[in-house]
């Protein structure tokens, strides 16, 4: 089985979309992980359908793959990053959440994508563990039912410091809501180093069986700080070959928000860093 490797345009936001993509496919890629934002895709902008079909007719042209990611951080508050989130208070700040969440689902539907991407939020001050828990169950409901509806998977993301953060969490949820087949997992190798008890390579094999998108970056024990590959600690070569192994057969896409002012460099400097760490499962050389 061979990796298929994406990159996030979230690490890429001093590009115009279609020149992101012209150098994912330049430079080797297999897809890319679509943040839906003010510069790229923009969610709440006029006419997206339209702007959904000519995405995807790029992507089919330069033949990447693509997921859906949902993690901007003010594309509905200018003022709050990530805010709403699924576990505000208000009900209609709640119900706005969800609606972009419906929405990215449409917009994956119409752009081919294997999942869609999204987090729980914050736990709000004065809100009790239970209370936040019913508030996400509630939020997800109708995005499941979009996404079986499409039939494009949801993939949650333990995010560190969220109500849902660690593979632990990702579980109840799935039991809290009856384990529903459109619920699967983003699972993040750089937060498995950062907080989960067991190694990133021991993750990606206790959580095979929901996998329906990764992201990878590097990162240190108890620091949450997306890093390049290199600067951190994660050991790459056992955590590629496990989830080669895994017979994960979405994007693999690595996830540097912070980086956009050296996408392009990073963008080659990542991919030639994953080739090396495992050359039999992440593809061939970079092309001439």
């Amino acid at each position: 089985m061979t990796l298929r490797l994406g990159y996030g345009t979230n690490g890429l936001t001093d590009l115009r979309l279609d020149d992101a993509l012209g150098l994912l496919a330049d430079l080797g890629y297999d897809g890319v992980g679509l943040t839906l934002d003010h510069m790229h895709l923009d969610p709440l902008a006029p006419d997206l359908a339209e702007r959904t079909r000519r995405v995807a007719r790029r992507l089919s042209g330069l033949g990447l793959g693509v997921t859906v990611e949902t993690g901007a951080r003010y594309v509905l508050d200018p003022r709050r990053k990530h805010g709403p989130s699924l576990l505000d208070p208000d009900p209609e700040a709640r119900a706005a959440r969800t609606g972009l969440l419906v929405r990215a689902v449409e917009v994956a539907a119409g752009l081919g994508a294997h999942a869609v991407h999204c987090f729980s939020g914050v736990t709000p001050p004065d809100t009790s563990t239970d209370t936040a828990w019913q508030r996400l169950t509630g939020a997800l409901t109708p995005v499941l039912d979009a996404a079986a509806r499409e039939g494009v998977p949801l993939a949650i993301e333990p995010e560190p410091g969220h109500l849902l953060g660690t593979l632990a969490g990702f579980h109840h949820l799935r039991t809290l809501l009856g384990d529903p087949q459109p619920l699967g997992l983003t699972l993040d190798i750089g937060h498995c180093q950062c907080l989960e008890p067991e190694p990133p390579a021991d993750c990606v094999k206790e959580a095979a069986p929901w996998l329906r998108h990764v992201q990878i970056e590097d990162m240190r024990r108890g620091v949450h700080e997306h890093l390049p590959f290199g600067d951190g600690e994660i050991d790459f070569p056992p955590v590629l070959e496990a989830l080669a192994a895994t017979g994960y057969a979405g994007l693999t896409v690595v996830e540097l928000p912070r980086h956009s002012h050296a996408g392009p460099e990073l963008a080659r400097a990542s991919i030639d860093f994953l080739r090396r760490a495992a050359p039999g499962v992440t593809g061939g050389d970079a092309p001439c």
